[in-house]
Formats: C-alpha cells, sequence, structure tokens
C-alpha cells in the first residue's frame, strides 16, 4: 500500500480544510450584481443574493488565481491566497506596472476569467470561490 499523497494536519488545519468544502446556501454564492470595475483599474464588486457583499482589488484577485498552476505554487512555497511573489532582489529595482485585467469575460452563469497584462489566463473565479475568499471584514475574521 502506498502511503504517497497522505498528509498529516492538527485539528485546525482538519477544520479549515473541512470548512472549504461545506456547500455554501445557493443564494451565498449566487450574485444579484457584479461591478468589474476594469476601466478604474480599482476591481470587482460582488453584491449577493443573500445580502452580502464583497469586493477585490485586482492585484489581490491576480495573486489568488485559482488555476492549477498557481494553486500548486501557493502550496510549494507556502504563499497565502492574494500575496505575491517575492521579486528577486536586484542592484537596481526597475519598475513594474501593477497587473491588471486586459479583458474579464463571464464564463457561463457561473465565473469570470480573467487575461491579465501578465500574460496569465487560466485561472476561472467561479462565484463559489469568490465567495470563499471574500476579503471583508466579516469574512476575514471567520
Amino acid at each position: 500500500m502506498s502511503h504517497e499523497g497522505i498528509r498529516i494536519v492538527n485539528a485546525e488545519q482538519a477544520r479549515r480544510e473541512g470548512a472549504k468544502h461545506e456547500q455554501l446556501p445557493s443564494d451565498a454564492v449566487t450574485p444579484k450584481k457584479v461591478r468589474v470595475k476594469k476601466t478604474e483599474g480599482t476591481g470587482v464588486e460582488i453584491d449577493w443574493k443573500d445580502g452580502h457583499q464583497s469586493a477585490w482589488n485586482f492585484a489581490w484577485l491576480r495573486n489568488a488565481c485559482p488555476c492549477a498552476t498557481c494553486h500548486e505554487d501557493r502550496e510549494k512555497t507556502g504563499r497565502l491566497l492574494g500575496v505575491a511573489k517575492p521579486k528577486e532582489q536586484t542592484l537596481l529595482m526597475m519598475y513594474e506596472a501593477p497587473v491588471r485585467p486586459l479583458e474579464v469575460t463571464q464564463v457561463g452563469k457561473y465565473a469570470l476569467k480573467f487575461k491579465w497584462s501578465d500574460g496569465h489566463e487560466s485561472g476561472i473565479y467561479s462565484w463559489e470561490y469568490l465567495r470563499r475568499v471574500c476579503q471583508c471584514e466579516i469574512c476575514v475574521k471567520r
């Protein structure tokens, strides 16, 4: 019998990971209104059917990309959602424009997809994913 893929976690980690997989009520993951503020360059705001409101800036969303490559990189390096990769330290730091979305498209009735200015475009941000990573004060405290 192989033990490959088995992880040992403490009780708190098990509770948090179990909460990630709990079914959210339909109204909690159904947007009433979605505002993608691409022109302003500020981010995304969603009013959910259950009355909750969520907002993210574009930099946070790019750094929380749910695609397999980004997810694996965060797990490997221990980076938290929304935290940028550390930049290589050089003697002369060059200015780098913040990543912004070049295109935003709706994927069916369940998600948004961004084409980012850094060339990345494989992440699909489902409504459920966005609700689970809500950055409002109430959700962050949980």
